[in-house]
């Protein structure tokens, strides 16, 4: 069962494709979450969430509004992410990543949950290595913290993947290519919603990384 001591929680990226679906299940779950936002963006914020306004690649327009002890949840990303966005991935990616490890070491966070990506990986060189960067800028942060290595999360919007789905199964079959199958594997919205709930409301007392298995192996166990 998921641990639902309130707790208090600054999140990036909360009018994302991720974020938007985050919010409504940590606020049912009696969270009290703050979306940092780009003015003129507030209504995009699912209700009962609070906004600060900011600019999530300049730390300075949000270190005063996260707080000591908050849970820190990094989303924020380039949109459908291509090997031809390598200048956006370190333009926003790295950039805000960056920000965000700044201030929540600053302002002494008590857990950074950060979304990354699966790797290692035959495509997307450009963004898994900055993906590997920010993780690299947390680790040596100190902070306790969770990264989240999913691969391709399918949702509205982003359902052409499905159709690969028989040639995940046909890999997952052959020992010689289960792993990287396995690794590299789709996971549902709902499914990658639920493990960034439980990550936030159990949050490692160092270190913890979770890969695509263990993202559907705590999507298996536990409700939506």
């Amino acid at each position: 069962m998921a641990s639902r001591t309130s707790r208090a929680i600054f999140l990036t990226g909360g009018t994302g494709y991720l974020g938007r679906a985050l919010i409504p299940h940590l606020l049912r779950n009696g969270h009290h979450v703050r979306a940092l936002v780009r003015p003129g963006s507030e209504k995009r914020v699912p209700t009962g969430c609070s906004t600060v306004s900011g600019d999530p690649l300049n730390g300075e327009t949000f270190v005063d509004a996260v707080q000591p002890g908050d849970t820190f949840v990094q989303l924020v990303g380039t949109p459908h992410p291509a090997p031809w966005k390598g200048r956006a991935f370190r333009a926003v990616d790295l950039a805000s990543a960056r920000a965000s490890v700044h201030v929540a070491k600053e302002r002494g966070v008590s857990h950074f949950v950060y979304v990354s990506v699966a790797h290692p990986a035959p495509i997307m060189k450009a963004y898994i290595a900055v993906r590997a960067e920010c993780e690299e800028l947390l680790r040596r942060s100190g902070l306790a913290h969770t990264i989240v290595r999913p691969w391709y999360i399918t949702g509205p919007g982003h359902r052409w993947a499905l159709l690969l789905q028989p040639f995940y199964r046909l890999l997952e079959s052959i020992p010689t290519t289960r792993l990287s199958a396995e690794r590299l594997g789709l996971i549902p919205l709902e499914t990658m919603i639920i493990a960034l709930v439980w990550a936030i409301e159990h949050p490692a007392a160092t270190a913890r990384i979770m890969t695509v298995p263990d993202i559907r192996e705590v999507g298996r166990r536990l409700p939506s």
